[in-house]
């Protein structure tokens, strides 16, 4: 059954808040059917290409947030309750396979590094650190400011848009203590085989942080069968919510290496039920677990609300089948963009959800071209890059091409 927006807000108009339940938004976003999941997100203005700079809000999560500022103002009809949810963490938790221990919020992907950076005790401790040109660029000058503090880093450098295992095999010493990459990156798709990059790191006792943020919710993801360290992301691309809360993830083993940093309210509270807080003195009575070293104070409600929605609708969608239907539009621009002329600065065997373009003056010649077809994807002076979502089909990949014909 098609569910179009005017039905979704007729019906949200007619019924009391308080019979409005999260579950029957949520089954409002399942009904939607098979991709192209349009449905779900509503009329939209323009075909939209520009997921990989942050994702539409869904009905069913802009349902949740009138929920939740219902509560907020004490309307009436209102559902009682606490504003904020474990629920989330257990479905980011499922996403990248990890356990509830090892996740926990964090404000945003950068803080997320942050914290892990101070937990390891950078730049104190010394040592030497490897990341690459492809990181994500705050995360570079972060380093940057580690190698002016102290550190001993080195950046490995792109290769025709790769980083080649190889360099980093080489980059790393003995004292080597981690290696920090982007597993998708956001300038040009490269994705990292982090297996392969954990398998080298552990092999030398190196630790490994991975910025997740153009992979989860759209690309399959498991941590352990990585055996990544550490990773963090925000929300509001892949995993459809909002800016000002993320999620920080630390496995078991991992966890053992951070040095207390923070002693926050929220790392305090009892994690889940029949899960107590208290632990032995020397851990100042935190939790052992990944919440206990980085939960330090309130969070973005509203962000929560979102994802209290987005990540149950992506695990009912199956995070594979999201992938499976965003490489059918990305291989096809792999394959029809260099016919028309661009260079690709996405390799051909990234699997991530992104494919960039090389142009001279891209976002000059290119935007009113875009404008005009009322198309959006990010425009960069010398690239363009271009994401697809659930709801794109090749429709709207046949509009882009033709507004990209040169």
């Amino acid at each position: 059954m098609a569910i179009t927006r005017r039905d979704i807000l007729k019906t949200a108009g007619s019924v009391p808040i308080g019979a409005i339940a999260l579950a029957q938004a949520t089954n409002i976003a399942q009904a939607a059917g098979a991709f192209p999941d349009k449905a779900s997100f509503g009329e939209m203005a323009i075909s939209y290409l520009n997921n990989a700079s942050q994702h539409p809000i869904s009905l069913a999560s802009s349902k949740a947030v009138e929920t939740y500022l219902a509560k907020r103002r004490l309307h009436p009809d209102a559902p009682g309750g606490r504003h904020d949810s474990n629920l989330p963490l257990e479905n980011f938790a499922k996403i990248i396979n990890a356990d509830f221990d090892e996740v926990a919020y964090a404000q945003s992907t950068s803080a997320g590094e942050q914290m892990i950076i101070r937990g390891l005790g950078f730049p104190h401790v010394g040592g030497h650190i490897v990341t690459d040109a492809l990181h994500f660029p705050g995360s570079r000058a972060t380093y940057d400011g580690l190698a002016r503090m102290g550190m001993d880093v080195t950046r490995v450098e792109e290769r025709d848009g790769r980083i080649e295992l190889e360099d980093i095999k080489n980059a790393m010493r003995p004292d080597t203590k981690l290696i920090a990459l982007s597993l998708v990156a956001m300038e040009n798709g490269f994705t990292h085989d982090l297996k392969s990059v954990c398998d080298l790191a552990h092999a030398n006792g190196t630790l490994v942080y991975a910025d997740i943020i153009q992979a989860a919710g759209t690309m399959p993801i498991d941590v352990k069968d990585s055996g990544v360290d550490f990773a963090a992301c925000s929300s509001y691309k892949w995993l459809m919510g909002d800016f000002g809360v993320g999620f920080v993830y630390a496995s078991k083993q991992a966890q053992q290496h951070l040095t207390r940093t923070n002693f926050g309210y929220f790392g305090l509270n009892t994690p889940r039920e029949g899960i107590g807080a208290e632990e032995a003195a020397e851990n100042y009575g935190f939790p052992k677990t990944a919440s206990g070293h980085f939960a330090i104070g309130t969070r973005s409600f509203t962000g929560v609300a979102i994802l209290g929605q987005s990540l149950d609708y992506i695990l009912e969608l199956g995070v594979e089948n999201i992938h499976k239907h965003s490489r059918t539009m990305t291989d096809r621009l792999k394959e029809e963009l260099p016919k028309m002329g661009y260079d690709l600065w996405t390799p051909k065997d990234s699997n991530g959800p992104i494919v960039v373009g090389k142009m001279p003056d891209a976002a000059k010649i290119l935007r009113p071209r875009l404008d005009a077809a009322k198309i959006q994807i990010s425009l960069y002076p010398d690239r363009f890059r271009i994401s697809p979502s659930v709801f794109n089909d090749m429709d709207d990949i046949d509009r882009l091409l033709g507004a990209l014909k040169i």
